[in-house]
């Protein structure tokens, strides 16, 4: 069996098991990929059609194996390989922390956040930072601020260190356990966040994929804005007077604009819509 013979063979095993996808693949040909070429120690941007040579039977074993563990536990493969990616750059993930995939690291990347600061920004807080990803996304693209990477799970902001520590900004990036902005009161020239925000009913029918990360990173109440009511309620006294908030709500805007009908917003485009991220200046937080 070569190379694209295994993919074909990974691919079909996963489409028959009616997994669910959205931790770094949208379907199952691309996990298969991920899950092979990790298996066999191959570059993620290998030409699976290049070399039509037999494969060692071990590693084929090897890989077919690491398709059926998918099958079998539901986790998503992030879990299983270790690592996942965010805007072409790596990352340790292990169960402790949420699979990083918020939209808000496009924003990072692509420079739409770069309108709404000046000169003067120098301090950032990603709030719920999770494993980290934001707070090393944001510290690359502007190399001149302080990062604070915050997060009330004393395990997520484990797994954050070593990323931290992986990409060499222990200089630039802190981290601190907190409660909401309890812990870090600024004030901050930009806060970003991806907050748990599943509603109730959403969190009842999550499949299993999503099951297997910690309910914390995801379960915002009964319509999904506990955390965010008091996230603005504290907001406008942690932020410098130019200052932003940078939010994610995924499928929540009906829930988050009856929360806050009043609410000036400004909603950023991002590749799955622009009802995802959403821009709020201390201005209209404390107007």
């Amino acid at each position: 069996m070569n190379l694209k013979q295994l993919l074909a063979e990974a691919t079909d095993r996963l489409a028959a098991a009616s997994l669910s996808y959205g931790h770094g693949t949208t379907n199952p040909h691309d996990e298969a990929a991920w899950l092979v070429l990790w298996s066999l120690d191959l570059p993620l941007d290998t030409d699976t059609d290049a070399d039509p040579s037999p494969l060692d039977t071990a590693a084929v074993q090897q890989a077919l194996a690491l398709v059926q563990r998918r099958i079998d536990t539901r986790e998503p493969a992030a879990y299983l390989t270790g690592e996942a990616w965010l805007q072409g750059v790596p990352f340790h993930i292990d169960r402790r922390s949420i699979v990083p995939r918020s939209f808000i690291a496009e924003l990072l990347v692509d420079g739409t956040i770069d309108h709404w600061l000046s000169d003067e920004t120098r301090q950032v807080l990603d709030l719920c930072t999770g494993n980290g990803s934001l707070a090393v996304l944001a510290a690359m693209a502007w190399p001149e601020v302080q990062v604070c990477g915050a997060d009330l799970s004393p395990d997520a902001l484990a797994v954050a260190r070593l990323n931290v520590d992986r990409h060499g900004l222990q200089d630039r990036i802190a981290l601190v356990e907190s409660d909401g902005l309890t812990a870090c009161p600024g004030p901050w020239d930009l806060i970003l966040c991806n907050p748990p925000y599943v509603n109730a009913q959403s969190m009842a029918a999550l499949p299993a994929e999503y099951r297997a990360e910690p309910e914390l990173a995801l379960a915002g109440g009964e319509d999904g804005m506990d955390f965010i009511r008091q996230l603005l309620s504290d907001a406008p006294r942690c932020l410098n007077p130019e200052g932003v908030l940078v939010l994610e709500i995924g499928n929540e805007r009906a829930n988050f604009e009856r929360a806050f009908p009043d609410l000036d917003a400004v909603w950023l485009p991002v590749s799955a819509g622009d009802d995802q991220v959403l821009l709020l200046t201390r201005e209209a937080l404390n107007p």
